[in-house]
């Protein structure tokens, strides 16, 4: 009889061994390196001796004892059979489907518009969306495309350049000084909007490096911090202040008025770009590559519209 837990067991193991850490599993697992560790323990506990040399400091914290190395390469290879056999029973009765994922907040603010546009053109294929903030679907086959922005060091896929990003400051029109423009006073005079949600090796701009460019002085103490790139966006459509963001999520809404964008000369590229991710040896199917060259035709022609 099978048990669906040493599936797991094996699944956290195996990621742990190529990153060397439980951290690292975490991030690709979707799951807390605490959880990670409670599985591996598990497997350890039922094969009766410990599979992994723990040690205190180093890039790689964790290295495999002899007989894991030995059966490592059995269980990916295991693994890999399992994906494959997933795939087959899709088999050519599957209707034409292409599983997207992407972050809620460039589904609602960039993505959702384009998938309008694809769909009006290809009646004939499915898009379907799993909105996550995590990249483990991918490596494992549960997504066929997924739509990121980072630096692009992801392991386990295969990445394609859409476009770069930078930060710029927007406001809602019913705040905007209506003479002066956003000189550097009205800025420090406003509640600033912080978003907290990590930008790990963006470059992201803090409100102190915005300030000072403008020349604006001390902030008053009149700030809302907010951990969602989603509720910054809708608290400054509100009028709740003014923030800095992503320039692609508000975009269409600097189009269409309802953000006003604010010292547009000052320029903040970010260290992140936005890029197609795919697993890293999977062949498209054909649906999913109309959609994969569709996406980045029409990215590269509003690119070269703007210039």
């Amino acid at each position: 009889m099978r048990s669906l837990n040493r599936l797991k067991w094996l699944h956290a193991f195996e990621a742990t061994a190529r990153y060397g850490s439980f951290t690292g599993a975490a991030e690709e697992l979707g799951v807390t390196p605490a959880a990670v560790g409670q599985l591996v323990r598990a497997l350890e506990d039922w094969v009766g001796h410990p599979l992994l040399h723990r040690t205190r400091s180093g890039k790689e914290r964790l290295t495999l004892v002899v007989e894991a190395q030995d059966a490592l390469q059995d269980i990916s290879q295991g693994l890999d059979c399992l994906e494959r056999g997933l795939n087959k029973l899709r088999g050519r009765r599957a209707r034409s489907v292409v599983l997207l994922t992407a972050s809620q907040v460039l589904v609602m603010n960039w993505l959702m518009e384009r998938l309008n546009r694809f769909s009006e053109i290809h009646e004939n294929i499915d898009l379907r969306l799993n909105v996550t903030e995590k990249l483990m679907d991918v490596p494992h086959g549960e997504a066929d495309l997924g739509i990121r922005c980072g630096k692009g060091d992801w392991p386990g896929v295969a990445k394609t350049w859409l476009m770069d990003e930078e930060a710029v400051l927007v406001c809602s029109p019913q705040i905007m000084p209506p003479a002066k423009g956003a000189c550097g006073e009205w800025l420090a005079s406003q509640k600033l909007i912080h978003d907290d949600t990590p930008h790990p090796g963006a470059n992201f701009p803090t409100w102190d490096d915005v300030l000072a460019a403008a020349n604006a002085p001390p902030a008053l103490e009149s700030t809302l911090h907010i951990n969602s790139t989603s509720a910054v966006i809708l608290a400054a459509l509100s009028g709740r202040g003014v923030a800095i963001v992503r320039l692609a999520l508000v975009k269409q809404l600097i189009m269409q008025g309802q953000l006003q964008q604010l010292q547009p000369e000052q320029r903040w590229p970010l260290a992140w770009s936005y890029y197609i991710v795919t697993h890293q040896h999977a062949v498209m199917r054909p649906e999913v590559k109309i959609f994969y060259d569709w996406l980045i035709q029409d990215v590269k022609s509003e690119r070269e519209q703007q210039m």
